[in-house]
Parts: C-alpha cells; structure tokens; sequence
C-alpha cells in the first residue's frame, strides 16, 4: 500500500480551509486541518471532507430527463450528447422567442474563485453567460442575499460598496457585532480577529434577536424583536442626535440631509423604541452613549438586517449612526478601505442594448447597481408572460427550492418550462425538474486558486474528479464554445491559472514554488479618506456620491422614487401591523441563520456532518415551551398563513420569549429524511418583500408552534 500525505483545501467553504489529507493508493482515506495554516483551526467541517467527495449522492455523469418534471426520473448520457441537446434547446428558444427568453441562476456553487473572476457579473455572483447569447437575464443568490449590505445601503449612503467597509478590529475600543454571528461566516475571517481583540480586553457588544454564538462570548448581548433593527437605530440616533454626541466636523462638512434626519428621528424616543423592539429605553440610551462616546469603535455586521420590510433602509441607518458618531474611517471604526484589484485578465463582456432583465421595472435601484435580472420575478415571466415570457432556465450550483419563499410556485413554473438544465454537485430538487443534469467536480478535484485578504495560494488537484464530473468552470467554457463564442472565456485550467494572474507573473511564479501559498503586504492605511480625496475618481475631497458628501437624504434612492431618508417599516406581519393575525400565529419567527454543521442547505447528505445535528429544529423560550407543553426533542408542527411544517424542539433561553428560530436547508432529496421533510420556506411569503431590494421577509413572520 502506498500512503501518501500532502496539502489540499476544503471544498465545502466557499473560502476552503487549508487542509492535510492522507491518500492510501490514492484514495482518499482521511483530511484534516492544518494547524497555522489560514483560518484552518476555524472550521471544524475540513475534518469531514472525505465524505463530501466519496458522497453515494454525487453525481458522477450527466443525466437526461426521461420521466415528467420533477419525477426524478432520467438516463445517463455522454457530454457530447447533454452539451449538444443543451446549446440545441437554447438555439431552438432563441429562434422562437428570443434571446430574452433564457434566464440563468448560479449559487453558492458558482463562487469558485475563477468563475466569479471569468464568469461572473462584477457587481454580484449571476454568471455572464448568457450576456454574449444576447439575454440580459442573469440572476443570482443576489436576488435573496447579500446585495442589500454589500450593495444598495453602501452605494445610497456613501457611492461606495460594501466591500470598502471593513472593522479596524486590532485598534477598536469596542466592537460592535450586529445581526451576525461571525463564527459561521465563510471562512470565519471576522471571529478569529474578534476574539483576538477579546484576548486584549476590547469590549465586544452583540446585537441579535438570538443569543447566537457570539452574543454569548459578548459581553453584553442586546435582544431585539426580530425585524426591528430598524427602530432600534434610529432610538440610538435619536439620543445622538438629543444629547449632542454627533460628531460637528463630520455632519457641518460631509453629510446632506441631517436636518431631515433630526426631524424625523423625533418621534424614535427610548421608550417608544422599546415598545416596538423590546429592548429596554434604559439599554437604547446607554448604548446610544457608549457608541458615541467611546473612541475608536468597529461596526461587524453582515446580511443579518436585509430580511424585513426596510431592509435596505435598516442597513442604511446603521451606517449612518457609524458615521455620525465619528467612527467612520478613524481608527479602531468602520474604515474605508478598497479591496485589491483582481489582476485577472477577462473579456468585457457587456450587456445586450435594448431589453431589460426581468425585475428591473418593479426594482430599478436593484438593477441600476447589479445590472441583474431578480429572480423573485422569475415565475411572473414565466407563468404570466410579463414583462415578456421566459422559456429556459439555466442553474448553476444553486438550491433555489430550499432558498426562495413558496418553493410551490417556482416548481409550478419549472413544470411550465420549455427546457431547464442544472450543474451541481448532487442531485437537488430542482435537478429533478431538469431536462439535463451536469455533473460538477470539487475544489479536490481541480487545480484552481484562492486569494483571500493578505494571503492567495494555487489549489492543486488532489484527487481525479469522481465519475465523469468536470470542473464547473470548463463546463461553462464548453457550453460556450456550442454557442459560438467560447474565445471569451479560457478553456483549460492551466489558461485560467494564467489569466487570472497575468498582471502579476511574479506572484504566479512564486506560487508555483509556494505551495502554502504567499502572503501580500498590506498597503499603508490611511483614515479620512473622504478629506484626502481618496474615494472619488478625480481625487477631489468628498464620497462619490452626486452630492459629494455622504447621504443621508440619498438621491439615489429619491431617484427611483424610494424615500431618500432611512425610513423604518414596521414589519407588515409583525405582531404591531397585523395584532389579528397574531392572535392566530402568535409567534414572530425568524429563519435563515446557519448552524454548524451545514451551509445553508448543504451538507445534510453527509453522515458525518449531519451527526452534528440530526434534526431540523425550531428553536423556543422556555416560556412558549412551556405554555404549549412542548418539550426539547419533541416532534413540533410549525405553521403560518401558507402552511404547516415538521420540525423538532429545542427549548432554550437564546431566544427571547415571544420568537422562535426555525432552522433552513431542508428539503433537497439527497438529504436525511428529518431534513428533507422540512423545508422552511414552505411557511415564507413569496409576496412579503422589500420594496427596494426585492427580497424576501424571512426574519419577520408570524407562526404558531404545537406539539405534534
């Protein structure tokens, strides 16, 4: 027997953990992470790896549908023959109906390094694609995740995105985590540094409707009724701004719309916070004065405030508060920091002229910044024709059915389709909707590479993909070449190592001799860019905003007709709007937050991880527990307006009373069957949005738990 050990990354965490695995005559037998190494020690799921690309539910060769959609029932077929019939079927709705009339999709599978950097649109994860066939339609996870925080509140406020918005941890006096729990981001980057900084006595104050893992390390953790983030902030601003704690430089010099603000915020006393949000008037006060009263304080949120009727707006606010508190690019506060330039050489690919994507009539600010189609208007186009019909649908290393609200009236719309085809790793629920199934290989059984802030490495082949799966990227590139235009993308992995470092051949060759990977330097930080003209494309002093200074009146959300100021919504199901329906579902739940174990819905097929948590589970207050004569462990039925769903209890004191945590990810046909039967997003509302962004309420609803 030949054993052989050497270095590999993770292939579940978009980011990977460095990893050692053990190869007996080349088969993967055991992987573990290496100590030292980047965020390895983090990420308990490396250890698992094996299980994750010897899955029994890979998929190991493509597939053609042979049953009716979402059957499950299909043969195996040659590439040849999939590639063929796919770019045959695109052709065929292109000649009918028109280019329009495909649509894309791509997930979390799509954020491999190389495609976000070759294949992917600039301002979000929807893969481009279809931009050279002539459709504008490309969606994403953006149409559900991240665009709100990363995009639409940065880019109203200061005309900066929300990558140039980074916590100066090392030199905070206080951390403030808000709506996250960094210890399941991916790569947990943010907990490492946060805990270091606890080592070093910096307070840490966690903001959350749930004592997640971090409020729990905190110490002070702020309970919240979960959607009202919103309301709370604006009580903070409101004593800021009462008591004279603002920052005078800052808001006499660099800001439009304070007067607005001041007015508004009135109304937003402590104690009519507190009977929104139930934190105490008492608690809003003193954190309004320890924000602004404490020099240096760091801002770590994430998506956790996107999920409410003023989602956007929420965001915005919180912002804001940073900056008129004087924690915006100091030191120790939420700097402004640009990401490095990705010195991959790509093809401009641009948009179609003459047709918008799908979404931009009823979210313009949405696609005035991602250029995307919205997929929560795919069935509309779909089952309605409007604004035109869409035919095709391409996925791309996406679950859609365990993600969007409803997953009924998508599936109804797969059934309408004239031709769907799938690229994943396993068989999710909607490739049983599909006319072809692609089979996509793992971070293992590629050569790629992954930068990551300070540090990039080339990630080197482990294992020969299993069956007949292919790197997700080439497969794209194939698809291309059928269509015609394959010279836009490159078309082997040593081409795209290359490109992707062609503007720095140094580094490459470095890596190639490195193979832990080379660290980056750090450029000097400099804070108050804003005063250095730093920010904005002339170099004049001032954000890039039309105003040149940070908006809090934003004309750009004024320009599509939204309000300019950071207005609270109070959640349209929320216990205060709908007092009748609560009655009936007297709970406010919220979904969506990881655990563990998974990544979002993946996961669930691998024995090893689904240990870690055997069953889906609704989360309780010993309170409501109580009331209902439900016990941790007992099989509860969770209901709402839409319908009724199984999962398990855990009565626990990390929520507050009144709130239940109901956990996501169930539902994909590879899973456990407690998951599989268990898909949350069966009791969200397809029609409970945000107005600007679009996306779904998912942490402001209304339920009723009972035992089953």
């Amino acid at each position: 027997m030949v054993v052989e050990k050497k270095p590999a990354i993770c292939g579940i965490c978009p980011g990977g953990c460095a990893v050692e695995v053990t190869l007996e005559d080349g088969r993967l037998v055991k992987a573990e992470p290496l100590q030292g190494a980047p965020y390895a020690n983090l990420c308990v799921r490396g250890r698992y790896a094996p299980e994750i690309v010897y899955s029994p539910h890979r998929l190991q060769t493509p597939l053609i549908r042979t049953g009716e959609r979402g059957e499950g029932k299909f043969r195996i077929a040659s590439w040849d023959e999939a590639l063929d019939l796919t770019a045959q079927k695109m052709n065929e709705i292109k000649a009918k109906y028109g280019p329009q009339a495909l649509l894309s999709h791509s997930g979390r599978g799509a954020f491999e390094q190389s495609l976000v950097e070759f294949c992917n649109s600039r301002d979000s994860v929807a893969n481009n694609l279809l931009l050279p066939f002539g459709s504008p339609n490309i969606a994403s996870t953006g149409s559900l995740c991240f665009v709100s925080y990363g995009i639409l509140a940065p880019m109203a406020n200061f005309g900066l995105p929300g990558a140039w918005l980074t916590p100066d941890l090392e030199n905070s006096n206080l951390i403030v985590v808000w709506g996250t729990n960094p210890v399941t981001d991916s790569p947990p980057i943010f907990f490492k540094r946060i805990a270091r900084a606890q080592r070093k006595k910096t307070r840490v104050i966690a903001v959350d409707q749930m004592r997640s893992d971090i409020a729990g390390r905190a110490d002070q953790w702020v309970g919240v009724r979960s959607g009202t983030d919103g309301a709370l902030i604006l009580g903070l601003l409101n004593v800021v701004i009462n008591e004279q704690l603002y920052n005078r430089d800052f808001v006499e010099n660099w800001t439009l719309g304070f007067a607005e603000l001041s007015d508004y915020v009135r109304n937003f006393t402590p104690a009519k916070v507190e009977s929104i949000t139930r934190v105490p008037a008492a608690t809003v006060t003193a954190l309004a004065r320890e924000i602004a009263n404490t020099e240096g304080v760091s801002l770590r949120t994430y998506t956790g405030l996107e999920y409410t009727n003023s989602g956007v707006q929420n965001i915005r606010a919180l912002y804001i508060l940073w900056a008129l508190t004087g924690n915006l690019d100091v030191p120790g506060g939420l700097c402004l920091s640009a990401p490095p330039a990705s010195p991959a050489q790509r093809e401009k690919i641009e948009a179609p002229a003459g047709v918008l994507p799908i979404g931009a009539d009823k979210y313009p600010l949405f696609y005035e910044l991602t250029r995307s189609a919205h997929y929560m208007e795919f069935p509309r186009a779909v089952l309605e024709g409007k604004p035109y019909p869409v035919k095709g649908l391409l996925i791309n290393g996406s679950s859609t059915l365990t993600s969007y609200p409803q997953p009924a009236i998508f599936e109804e719309a797969y059934r309408s389709l004239d031709f769907m085809m799938v690229i994943d790793l396993v068989m999710t629920r909607d490739a049983l909707f599909a006319d072809v199934v692609l089979p996509s290989a793992t971070y293992y059984e590629i050569n790629s590479y992954q930068r990551y802030p300070g540090y990039v490495r080339l990630r080197r082949q482990v294992i020969k993909p299993v069956g007949q799966s292919k790197n997700c990227f080439l497969i794209m590139a194939e698809l291309a070449n059928r269509l015609g235009y394959g010279h836009l993308y490159p078309q082997s992995e040593e081409e795209v190592i290359e490109k992707a470092f062609a503007g720095n051949p140094g580094l490459l060759e470095a890596l190639k001799n490195s193979p832990d990977g080379v660290k980056l330097p750090y450029p000097e930080r400099r804070y108050k860019k804003y005063e250095l003209g730093l920010l904005r494309k002339d170099r004049e002093p001032g954000f890039p905003t039309p105003s040149g200074k940070m908006e809090i009146t934003s004309s750009l959300m004024a320009k599509h007709g939204y309000d300019a100021l950071p207005v609270y919504t109070e959640p349209a199901e929320g216990p205060l709007q709908n007092p009748e329906l609560c009655r009936e579902f007297p709970l406010v739940m919220n979904t969506g937050a990881r655990i563990q174990s998974t990544f979002r819905s993946q996961h669930l097929n691998v024995p090893g991880l689904v240990k870690l948590q055997e069953k889906p589970q609704a989360l309780i207050n010993p309170v409501d527990a109580a009331e209902r004569g439900i016990s941790s462990g007992d099989r509860v039925a969770v209901s709402t307006r839409r319908g009724r769903v199984f999962f398990y209890a855990d009565v626990t004191e990390k929520v507050l009373p009144g709130q239940t945590e109901v956990n996501m990810g169930g539902g994909n046909p590879t899973q456990v069957e407690a998951w599989r039967l268990a898909n949350v997003n069966d009791l969200a509302d397809f029609s409970n949005r945000d107005p600007v962004s679009g996306f779904p309420v998912f942490k402001a609803l209304l339920c009723q738990i009972e035992k089953a």
